[in-house]
C-alpha cells in the first residue's frame, strides 16, 4: 500500500484549514485517513508559529515506514528541518512559447515596415 503525507482540506467557503495527514494514495483528498499527524493554516500570518504545526515524532516514524510526502507537504517539513527537499531549476519556465514568440516576431516585422518606407 502507497501512503502519502498530505493536505485534507477542511473549513468553511474563502477560509480554508488543512489537516496533514497520512492516507493511502489512492483515498480522495478529503476521504480516509490513517493518521492525523499536523496542522496547516494559512489564514494566520506567515510568522505566526501557529500557522503550521507538526507533530515531529509521527511524521519521523511514516516516513521510516516509506510514506512519500507531497510537494506542499514536503516544504513544510522543510522548514521544519524533519526532510531534505531538493533544488529544483527550471530555466525555461519563463520563456514564452510557441504562439507568443511567433506573435512577438509579427509586431516587429509590423513596426521594421513602417520605419522601412521612413527611411526610403
Amino acid at each position: 500500500m502507497a501512503l502519502k503525507i498530505r493536505l485534507t482540506r477542511g473549513g468553511a467557503k474563502k477560509r480554508p484549514y488543512y489537516r496533514i495527514v497520512v492516507a493511502d494514495a489512492r483515498a480522495p483528498r478529503d476521504g480516509r485517513f490513517i493518521d492525523k499527524v499536523g496542522a496547516y493554516d494559512p489564514m494566520k500570518a506567515k510568522d505566526d508559529p501557529a500557522r503550521i504545526q507538526l507533530d515531529a515524532e509521527k511524521i519521523q516514524g511514516w516516513l521510516a515506514k516509506g510514506a512519500q510526502p507531497t510537494d506542499r507537504v514536503l516544504r513544510f517539513l522543510d522548514q521544519a528541518g524533519l526532510a531534505k527537499r531538493p533544488a529544483r531549476n527550471n530555466p525555461q519556465k519563463a520563456e514564452p512559447g510557441e504562439k507568443a514568440k511567433e506573435r512577438a516576431a509579427k509586431r516587429a516585422e509590423k513596426a521594421a515596415a513602417p520605419a522601412e518606407d521612413a527611411a526610403a
